[in-house]
């Protein structure tokens, strides 16, 4: 090794000591504080972390350091040039930001510098030279054809000198001053330019380094715990077990059934359960001390599937049993609807275990504070439970917690449990030093909740004409060890799965069964994702039996206003679901007036097309008797500028922008004018948990009605001062005109304040009330509706499927924001293909297989298919100037559009996810073998 490492960094030269076994992400990152550059896998399989050595795209995670001894170096800090203390954008950067290639942004710096070097060796690339170039860096946002598009945007205007080429994204039919037109994100200079923080970039003074022991078994009770080495390791400055927990000992997002530590004579449930947490001076030295941890079981024997959990004389993982919930829905007569009924088809599906492959993986750091509180810096989807769950497990009133929340590099509902917070908050409180506590990859796939596994049957009875008489559901959900949000998402499993069909006989019954295999909870679609898979095929297998069109099938029997729901919900308003279906028929048959007939390519015959078609429906909000609420600050600031705040989390989706737009419009200024505060506990008001699709509805709104009722105040205000009516007060412009006066919003503060009047609204907003399943009532208080259309061509010699265009319309209300939207669709088109395709978090016998990046097969750009997103609006009365959710509805349908696309062209069910590519070619061998 060298005595010193001497290299050039973003033109400043370095010379700095070696460190053994460093890193060139850990020397940028850590020595110089360039933390542009993300590590999302340590293992080069993402590419988030990927820079430039001597002109190369290099993956820096696994490069060692002392190799860029002598090279020149260029981070995504480095691309910005300062102009007349401005800072210019590299066109790249500019050309993610317009056109909305960013999302969460924490691929982003990878996916720039190796655009960068593409365009640097070739000026003038073309589709296929940017998904090659991109093809190992991944974006589990995955709007990969907008940055296919800012890419080729990019390339133009450095040719030419020309501005950035506009995205092609259509403003809302139901456009506003502001709102319904595309706008950038308020976040996503930052991102671009690698100035975004997200939790592992922050650093505290004395900060320590944590890590917890894993028990590694999926079943056994701990008999013994030996620390002592690990307490003996030079630089371990704490470890501690369960007997060191100072309050409650469960953790928990409904049922407090998660131990925060399994102590001696306790149970463990699954490989992921934390037996002791280690605090050290080093990563290094805390990652050793935990291995020299030792521990003794008694094995148990293993629960691996929700069916065998339910069997009797198994062991019983909870003192109530391995039942978390039976779900149950019931509408009509089932003896009368069969007896109905023309054809009968029954069948079973089965859908795996999945995980959330956030670009991002957990970290949590907590700070003590001199006033005896705790600040957590957590990128978090439910701030206010994280701090609830804290200061239960510490023994605290919540008011000693802040949870000070930080951008996240996706969540898609895996950030919803507790995972490092009330572990780093212990290891802090004991050591009275800040404790980072960070997830590598491997550690994530472990720990953290799961899509769940499925078993779905489906019998299901129509009339000859195609009329849908009756559909009876049994599911089986594995919810893993623990109930994180298990009971909630397989009731909506059950709830949606009859489809979004208009049907008089329903029954469901859903067992959501405890087994020893990591906790399963929210994930996008949550629950619907698996039922829409099973009836969604059984909507295919029942054309084909009826001798109807499949889009007839669903046309004849879609929902409309005046059906009543599975779950006797009658829908009054906002359901564009026939809209949907006749849109994307209608852009399919352009393609093909005979979609569903397969097409022999001449030149290679053992290459079929044919199109495959699905429907869905998903609700917006928790609904089921749930309180709905979201709290929204606005505030007017002395400047002329305002803020609005929420502790609604921001995790890639847009809501920053949903909740600037809103304000701007509702003030009549632009909105640059309006800054966005989320996820500080402290600073904001409660916006309940980011999930459900409910976000852009209920913060929405409360930001919305906080606007208003401050302007209202504002008019109230000059009314009284200038002696006017307040309907001769008017803002426009960012002007507030009061009968001939023209003020501006600095002058309205000043006013205000010399009154008295303090500019700022706190509202608390609630939406429409939900009655619980089984009640009768309004269990949802809105639904968005998706249809999608997928064309496939399958290789009849190898099995291979590969989706060449996926046409997506859904009803969102209103696009608030359409360019957010567009990214929206693509991801969750992109998310849906995994989740058919490619995507397995595989077990043995409770032990997790899938235990690094590269064994979980998140697709890349390469398998992006041509993505037409249709918009369909049907506003809603109560929502934000009509909107609804979108980020589920885009990723439901899919699966099933592209399974019974494979069906069409080979006439091969698919039944069980992802898609067994060996499966379909040994069928089609041992077809062709018979004739």
């Amino acid at each position: 090794m060298n005595n010193q490492i001497s290299l050039t960094v973003n033109g400043i030269q370095h010379t700095l000591e070696p460190v053994a076994g460093e890193t060139l992400s850990t020397l940028l990152r850590q020595r110089l504080r360039l933390t542009g550059t993300k590590i999302g896998c340590d293992e080069a399989e993402c590419g988030a972390c990927t820079v430039l050595v001597d002109g190369e795209p290099i993956m820096s995670c696994v490069y060692p350091a002392e190799r860029a001894d002598g090279k020149t170096i260029v981070t995504i800090e480095g691309l910005a040039q300062r102009v007349h203390e401005e800072m210019k954008l590299h066109p790249l950067q500019e050309a993610f930001v317009e056109h909305g290639a960013v999302q969460c942004g924490f691929c982003i710096p990878g996916q720039i510098m190796t655009a960068y070097a593409l365009l640097k060796r070739n000026p003038n690339p073309d589709s296929a030279d940017i998904r090659f170039a991109l093809k190992d860096t991944l974006c589990r946002c995955a709007g990969y054809p907008t940055i296919e598009n800012a890419i080729l945007a990019a390339a133009y205007s450095l040719r030419t000198g020309d501005p950035i080429p506009p995205p092609n994204v259509p403003d809302s039919i139901h456009t506003h001053n502001t709102v319904g037109r595309t706008h950038t994100r308020p976040d996503g200079i930052e991102k671009v330019t690698g100035d975004a923080i997200y939790t592992d970039d922050l650093v505290f003074d004395g900060m320590l380094y944590a890590k917890a022991r894993r028990a590694m078994v999926p079943h056994a009770i701990l008999k013994k715990l030996d620390i002592s080495k690990a307490k003996a390791l030079p630089g371990v400055v704490a470890v501690l077990t369960a007997e060191d927990i100072p309050g409650e000992h469960n953790h928990g997002l409904v049922i407090y059934d998660w131990p925060t530590i399994v102590g001696i004579g306790e149970r463990v449930r699954y490989v992921g359960d934390a037996i002791a947490i280690v605090a050290a001076e080093s990563q290094q030295i805390a990652e050793q001390a935990s291995a020299l941890i030792e521990a003794e079981f008694d094995l148990q024997p293993v629960i691996t599937n929700p069916v065998q959990a339910r069997e009797e004389g198994q062991p019983q993982l909870h003192p109530n049993g391995n039942l978390l919930k039976h779900i149950k829905v019931r509408k009509g007569d089932m003896d009368a609807g069969f007896a109905e009924a023309d054809v009968i088809i029954e069948h079973t599906f089965h859908t795996p275990i999945t995980d959330h492959a956030f670009m991002e993986p957990e970290c949590s750091i907590a700070v003590p504070k001199p006033d005896g509180r705790m600040e957590i810096y957590v990128g978090s989807q439910i701030p206010y439970q994280d701090r609830t769950q804290v200061a239960r497990v510490m023994g605290w009133d919540e008011s000693r917690v802040r949870i000070v929340g930080q951008l996240m590099g996706g969540g898609f509902g895996g950030k919803e449990d507790v995972m490092g917070q009330i572990h780093s908050a212990m290891l802090a409180n004991v050591t009275q030093r800040p404790v980072k506590l960070l997830f590598d990859r491997h550690e994530s796939l472990l720990v953290h909740p799961k899509r769940h596994a499925t078993q779905i049957r489906v019998k299901m009875g129509a009339k000859k004409d195609g009329r849908l008489v009756v559909v009876d559901t049994e599911l089986y959900g594995d919810t893993g060890a623990y109930a994180s949000l298990g009971e909630k998402v397989m009731t909506r499993a059950t709830t949606h799965a009859a489809g979004p069909y208009d049907v008089p006989n329903v029954r469901a019954d859903c067992y959501a069964m405890y087994t020893n295999n990591p906790p399963a909870g929210a994930f996008r679609g949550f629950g619907v994702t698996q039922s829409a898979f099973a009836v969604e095929s059984m909507m295919d297998m029942l054309a084909e039996k009826l001798n109807i069109e499949p889009v007839e099938l669903r046309r004849m029997n879609a929902l409309h206003v005046g059906s009543i729901t599975n779950t006797g919900q009658e829908l009054k308003e906002s359901v564009g679901l026939t809209e949907c279906i006749n849109k994307v028929d209608a852009e399919m048959r352009k393609y093909n007036p005979h979609p569903f007939t397969p097409i022999v390519d001449p030149a290679q015959p053992n290459l079929i097309r044919a199109w495959g078609f699905a429907s869905a429906y998903k609700n917006t909000g928790l609904g089921g008797g749930a309180p709905d609420k979201s709290g929204a600050d606005v505030e007017l600031y002395e400047d002329g500028t305002f803020q609005v705040r929420s502790s609604a989390a921001e995790l890639g989706q847009g809501l920053v922008t949903v909740m600037r737009l809103t304000v701007a419009e509702e003030m009549a200024v632009a909105p640059e004018q309006v800054r966005v505060l989320v996820m500080d506990t402290d600073l904001t008001p409660n916006g309940g948990p980011t999930t459900a699709s409910r976000q852009t509805y209920v913060t929405g709104n409360a930001s919305r009605y906080a606007a208003r009722t401050l302007r209202d105040e504002i008019t109230a205000s000059m009314a009284e001062k200038y002696d006017v009516r307040p309907e001769q007060i008017h803002f426009k412009d960012g002007i507030v005109h009061v009968n001939g006066t023209s003020l501006t919003y600095a002058e309205i503060y000043k006013e205000m304040k010399a009154s008295g009047k303090q500019p700022l609204v706190c509202y608390e907003y609630e939406a429409p009330k939900t009655q619980p399943l089984g009640t009768g009532g309004d269990m949802h208080f809105a639904f968005s509706f998706g249809v999608q259309a997928a064309e496939v061509e399958v290789n009849t010699l190898t099995g291979e499927v590969r989706v060449l265009k996926v046409i997506a319309a859904n009803d969102v209300g209103m696009a608030v924001n359409p360019l957010g939207l567009q990214g929206q669709v693509e991801g969750g088109v992109m998310m849906g293909l995994g989740n058919c395709l490619t995507e397995e978090f595989i077990m043995d016998n409770g032990n997790v297989v899938t235990d690094h990046l590269a064994r979980y097969r998140v697709p890349g750009i390469m398998l992006t298919p041509e993505i037409i997103a249709i918009i369909v609006e049907h506003p809603t009365a109560e929502g934000p100037y009509g909107a609804k959710g979108v980020g589920e509805i885009c990723s439901i349908p899919t699966t099933p559009a592209i399974t019974n696309a494979i069906y069409n062209a080979v006439g091969v069910r698919v039944d069980k996810t992802p898609v067994d590519q060996e499966l379909i070619a040994r069928e089609l061998w041992e077809r062709e073998s018979r004739k």
